[in-house]
């Protein structure tokens, strides 16, 4: 870390508070006032305030003659972590696989018996639906919808899909329970979905489940494309597994959030 800066608003002593927070370690993780200022460089007199400082803002803790972090450092990573949203996360994967694929890719949750999305990043492509961040479909005619409805318990899927749909859009596709219900287990078996312009003419995408830390469903991912230029051996040979993939590493990164410590106040609280 840079001990100038190269401008006159540059704040050393913000940057020598910081060196010393990075000075401890897996290999040093309690130092001395003497050993803090050997790994910084710094005088001791300025070693000490910096470190008395770091104690009464509650990062540092003071253990005989050793000094040690507190959980409170946490706050300095999880405030970037914490202001990027789940769809933030998502958008880096959404675009590498458009760039992989040639071809829009979109995120959607479910909303009662519609999807919504919630993320996207579009080709320049003409389709017959348009589709932009807030767009809602009827969920069981897409592959969005179908990927979360697969993930829902019996009463919970008749619940949902008994909400009146408030998209405005009727779809191709309207099949009766026991249709529905053998295409739900299907995608439930193969852990993704297939949309054949059953929600529009022209609309063909496949999409994967989005999962949290526990393993639960929170959205779908899908690969969209244009039926008169994409056939389905393509969409299923060459853009799924592509997907499958994708879907894997946002739902890694969407547990890597889940499990960043939540840490509240200058210590930490019990039961």
């Amino acid at each position: 870390m840079p001990r100038e800066g190269t401008g006159p608003d540059f704040i050393e002593a913000l940057a020598r508070g910081l060196e010393v927070i990075t000075a401890f370690g897996p290999q040093r993780p309690e130092m001395t006032l003497a050993e803090v200022a050997g790994a910084t460089g710094l005088a001791r007199p300025t070693a000490r305030r910096i470190l008395l400082t770091l104690e009464e803002l509650g990062y540092v803790r003071a253990d005989g003659r050793g000094y040690a972090l507190t959980p409170r450092v946490l706050d300095l990573g999880v405030a970037y972590v914490r202001s990027m949203g789940l769809w933030d996360v998502a958008r880096p994967h959404l675009e590498r696989l458009v760039a992989r694929t040639g071809e829009s890719c979109s995120i959607a949750q479910l909303d009662g018996s519609d999807i919504v999305y919630v993320a996207r990043v579009a080709v320049p492509k003409i389709v017959g639906l348009s589709v932009q961040i807030g767009t809602r479909f009827p969920a069981l005619p897409t592959s969005l919808g179908k990927v979360q409805l697969a993930a829902l318990a019996p009463a919970e899927l008749e619940a949902v899909l008994a909400q009146p749909t408030r998209s405005g859009l009727v779809p191709r596709w309207r099949p009766d329970r026991a249709e529905r219900d053998a295409e739900l287990r299907e995608v439930r078996a193969r852990g993704w979905a297939l949309t054949d312009e059953q929600l529009a003419l022209g609309i063909r995408s496949v999409a994967a489940p989005l999962r949290d830390g526990s393993g639960r469903v929170i959205a779908g991912v899908n690969v969209n494309c244009h039926a008169a230029e994409t056939p389905v051996e393509k969409l299923l040979e060459h853009h799924l597994p592509l997907l499958l993939q994708t879907a894997g590493e946002i739902s890694a990164d969407f547990a890597r959030l889940d499990a960043v410590p939540h840490v509240v106040g200058g210590g930490l609280g019990g039961g």
